[in-house]
């Protein structure tokens, strides 16, 4: 890597992690404590003290990960492209969903963290979403409670029914989505195409939302959930 301009020559060669906000400022006006973690933390140490896990958004997962078309894989470095499959994010998000799951820490997967849990747990993906009624990549920037023909319909009975209510409309920023789930995951909300957009654990220990609460303009909920989850464990540990 060479010399940025104008950098200072002693650490400008240093690699750098960068991340958006929004989650850390969502899960703060919850009430919670966010804390980002690298991907060389060990997954097991993390669940001894973390009381809630977040897995966000970002690139595709890698086909390998679920049995998919590994031919339209480039060999683009995810440094240099963040938009490019990232096997090493992969990897440590798939062994700490493994983690969080065994130490039964609450889980929330946004977007791409909710397909990370569903290959996670041995599910498949819709490696292309064709197009249709309903827009799920939408062409807006963030802070969106998404348009009108994206509503998601919840499953009476479902944990994300309790969340959310029997319709929510949202915001959309995805190509891929949940084909089969995982062993033991059940769909929680699809839209009127038939999309996945809710995935979960019956026993409320995991949520998976195909939508990103973290740029809604209204709170869904989607962060008071995890916040609430993670406080609910934190004080039957310390009873």
């Amino acid at each position: 890597m060479g010399l940025v301009a104008g950098a200072h020559p002693g650490y400008s060669h240093r690699l750098t992690d960068s991340f958006m906000t929004d989650f850390a400022e969502r899960i703060t006006r919850a009430g919670g404590v966010p804390v980002m973690l690298p991907y060389d933390a060990d997954p097991r140490a993390l669940t001894q003290w973390l009381s809630g896990v977040v897995i966000t958004g970002g690139q595709d997962v890698h086909p390998s990960c679920w049995g998919g078309d590994e031919s339209v894989v480039t060999d683009v470095d995810p440094l240099s492209d963040p938009g490019v499959h990232d096997p090493a994010r992969d990897l440590f998000e798939t062994a700490l969903i493994r983690a969080v799951l065994d130490a039964g820490v609450p889980l929330l997967g946004v977007c791409r963290g909710m397909q990370v849990l569903n290959v996670t747990l041995g599910g498949t993906l819709v490696a292309d979403l064709p197009s249709g009624p309903v827009r799920h990549l939408m062409t807006t920037g963030p802070l969106s409670d998404g348009g009108a023909d994206h509503v998601v319909e919840f499953t009476p009975g479902s944990v994300a029914q309790s969340i959310f209510g029997s319709r929510h409309r949202t915001n959309s920023w995805h190509h891929q989505a949940v084909d089969t789930c995982g062993a033991g995951l059940v769909v929680g909300g699809r839209t009127s195409d038939g999309v996945v957009e809710s995935i979960e654990l019956p026993d409320g220990s995991a949520l998976g939302v195909q939508w990103h609460p973290e740029w809604m303009e209204s709170d869904d909920g989607a962060l008071r959930w995890i916040v609430e989850q993670a406080t609910a464990r934190e004080g039957a540990h310390m009873s």
